[in-house]
């Protein structure tokens, strides 16, 4: 969900991501204040690069999941706020290391960091965020929000090398690929959510509540980005189609078009995605095999799927105007794709 889909593109309504927003509005700013000052370095290229993608027009969505949570269980200090920043810093480290690794030249709309800056500072920028994000969870002095987060970091790093060994391999399962999605994907929603609810001292249903829904959402919300990679209505919000492709990542429309496809269409698959050797007509003939083996379709029915479990989570939570937003959410995170 980029920053353009804040309003609802089918009707122009406020999104319910907005709604959140505004829900937790004191919050949010609170956290947007922390986030500008502890970005500061008395080495200017720091805060140079890292405000060049933290002020990108990102909606925030991870920290709100922390927010969120804390509030729906009425917590009342502030240590929710240090949380969601530490959130954000660990997304925008991980997108900081993404896009040196996938070589990327856009983030967000916008010429990225390691094209304007190179690798190198990419890099060691991510590292100074990743070491800003532990300073503020030590700060809130909680054992279990530290393990939590500390726990996703390092679950999200294997994720990332997970994807790296399952590019250019056609072999890659189903089950392969849902790992790496709630590796890289996943487990920060599932954090910033479960950590906001542990402060709250809800019991544990509430906290398991939390963070399945952060857990399922975020699976979904990666589904439905893979669909879109396929789809016209990624150029419509404004994004690159067939990124994934180009890189050669195996995201499920790929899995499932080429275990459905007819035999004569598999050595396609097997030059442009094992061997990376594409021509300019090559993401047109990938979207034909997608559409024709409905494996659009079928990756959107699972993202449904999940964002229903996701909903069925909040059972937990007592009836609220957050309680609504987050169902929204997750019922916008997928309509999103249509």
């Amino acid at each position: 969900m980029g920053g353009q889909d804040l309003k609802d593109a089918r009707t122009g309504d406020v999104s319910p991501v907005e709604r959140l927003h505004a829900l937790v509005a004191t919050d949010m700013a609170a956290t947007d204040r922390l986030i500008h000052a502890r970005m500061t370095s008395g080495v200017a290229l720091i805060p140079d690069l890292a405000k060049h993608l933290i002020d990108s027009g990102g909606k925030r969505l991870r920290p709100l999941l922390t927010l969120a949570a804390a509030t729906a269980g009425g917590y009342a200090g502030d240590h929710h706020v240090k949380l969601a920043a530490a959130v954000e810093f660990i997304h925008t480290a991980t997108l900081l290391h993404d896009d040196v690794v996938d070589e990327s030249s856009l983030r967000r709309g916008k010429v990225s960091a390691n094209l304007m800056w190179g690798n190198k500072p990419s890099v060691l920028v991510g590292d100074f965020l990743f070491s800003r994000a532990f300073q503020l969870m030590v700060e809130t002095d909680n054992m279990a929000v530290l393990d939590i987060l500390a726990g996703a970091s390092a679950v999200i790093a294997e994720g990332e090398v997970m994807q790296l060994k399952s590019t250019n391999n056609l072999s890659v399962t189903e089950e392969h690929y849902l790992c790496v999605v709630s590796a890289k994907t996943a487990a920060l929603f599932s954090a910033a959510a479960h950590s906001g609810a542990l402060l709250t001292g809800k019991g544990d249903a509430f906290v398991a509540g939390l963070r399945a829904y952060g857990e399922n959402l975020g699976i979904a919300f990666q589904l439905v980005d893979d669909a879109l990679d396929y789809s016209g209505r990624q150029a419509l919000m404004g994004k690159t189609v067939g990124d994934d492709f180009r890189e050669a990542k195996m995201t499920l429309p790929i899995i499932l078009a080429h275990a459905r496809s007819q035999e004569s269409d598999r050595p396609f698959w097997k030059r442009v995605i094992e061997t990376g050797n594409q021509t300019e007509s090559d993401l047109d003939r990938a979207i034909t095999l997608i559409e024709q083996t409905g494996s659009i379709q079928e990756t959107m029915r699972r993202a449904r799927a999940y964002a229903d479990d996701a909903k069925a989570a909040l059972a937990v939570l007592p009836q609220s105007d957050i309680k609504h937003a987050l169902a929204d959410i997750a019922d916008f995170c997928v309509e999103r794709a249509y």
